[in-house]
């Protein structure tokens, strides 16, 4: 995600999704142009002005995932090398009353620093309020308080190369179904910014460079709850599909759990985000033929040095995106640790001797 199931559940209904440009380009929550995550450095006299500045901060979490622990650590990791302690963490279990609660516990420990993942952005400023009014450094996953300005509300925003991530899951389709055949896409039917730039990304590219595959069957999932009954349906009406692409890794268990009741080891599915189960699946060889995730771990390690930067002078970009990572059989284990810098599950492991 990106990211986890109940981010894209309960923020659907508060965007307004932002179409990405015609050339692909990926767009921030508010429009903003992304520059890569990798551009983002600090001078050795700005790290020494950090480490100087004897610098705390807290991390407030929306709630704590496979995706949310691999960023958790890359801000921990950079933290840690610029000498500033981490003095608080919490997790709101995806909910927003308890969020402004954990923000005003953890002001009671004066962070210079506070990063975090709104659970609703349409409300989020009278959470981050106190921090803000406190002069409190903040820097925002994914989305930013409504209401809120860059560069004097909050440091910034780090996010997906959204278009980029699409983009590879078609490219992975087609290299699945050896560039031709029929194509199923379940898409996530709300306005929300990411998961819209990513799925309009995979059929742009299935339908701009693949003149020999057809998108055969569409069907939108607004609730990932029904997402059993949508992929049941898809599969009765259409048994001929080749593949079929799901807009992230949860709801595509329940497609590879239709096929699997139908007998159907012909048709290969593409999702996004890694997935344990789903990653098992496609090492044995089953319906699963690629996963693509974002750099998480980056995405920690580059928002907690866009923050600790500005707490020496230094001038963040608005929106800051990482890269993405087509993960495959051949290439689970790399790719799990470039996402989220840590080794495949031992069921997987185990599965590939």
């Amino acid at each position: 995600m990106r990211k986890a199931l109940s981010i894209m559940t309960a923020l659907a209904s508060l965007f307004a999704a932002h179409a990405f440009a015609a050339e692909g380009v990926t767009t921030g929550p508010n429009g903003e142009k992304p520059v890569p995550a990798a551009s983002l450095t600090l001078t050795a006299a700005q790290e020494q002005q950090i480490k100087d500045g004897k610098f705390t901060a807290a991390l407030v979490w929306h709630e704590m995932s496979e995706y949310t622990n691999a960023v958790n650590a890359g801000a921990r990791d950079e933290f840690k090398r610029l000498g500033i302690e981490v003095v608080a963490q919490t997790d709101a279990g995806f909910d927003a009353a308890r969020q402004k609660a954990d923000v005003e516990t953890v002001m009671a420990k004066k962070p210079s620093i506070i990063l975090s993942l709104p659970v609703d952005p349409a409300t989020a400023a009278s959470v981050y309020d106190p921090a803000r009014q406190a002069g409190v450094k903040l820097g925002f996953v994914d989305n930013c308080p409504a209401g809120y300005k860059q560069g004097t509300d909050y440091v910034t925003i780090v996010s997906d190369d959204l278009f980029q991530m699409g983009n590879k899951a078609g490219i992975a389709m087609a290299e699945a179904l050896g560039k031709k055949g029929k194509v199923g896409y379940i898409f996530h039917d709300a306005d929300f910014y990411v998961t819209n730039q990513r799925d309009g990304a995979f059929k742009k590219t299935i339908e701009q460079d693949y003149p020999d595959m057809n998108i055969a069957a569409e069907a939108g999932m607004a609730d990932p709850a029904r997402s059993e009954d949508i992929a049941q349906a898809m599969i009765t009406q259409h048994p001929d599909l080749d593949g079929i692409y799901v807009t992230w890794a949860e709801p595509a268990l329940s497609v590879l759990s239709a096929l699997r009741a139908a007998g159907n080891t012909h048709t290969k599915i593409v999702t996004l985000d890694l997935n344990e189960p789903a990653a098992l699946d496609m090492v044995k060889g089953g319906n699963i033929a690629a996963l693509v995730a974002d750099e998480a771990y980056s995405i920690g390690v580059t928002l907690a040095r866009a923050s600790a930067g500005s707490l020496v002078g230094l001038k963040a970009e608005p929106f800051y995106a990482v890269d993405s990572i087509a993960v495959t059989k051949g290439t689970v284990k790399d790719g799990w640790k470039k996402s989220l810098n840590k080794d495949v599950p031992a069921t997987i492991a185990d599965a590939m001797k």
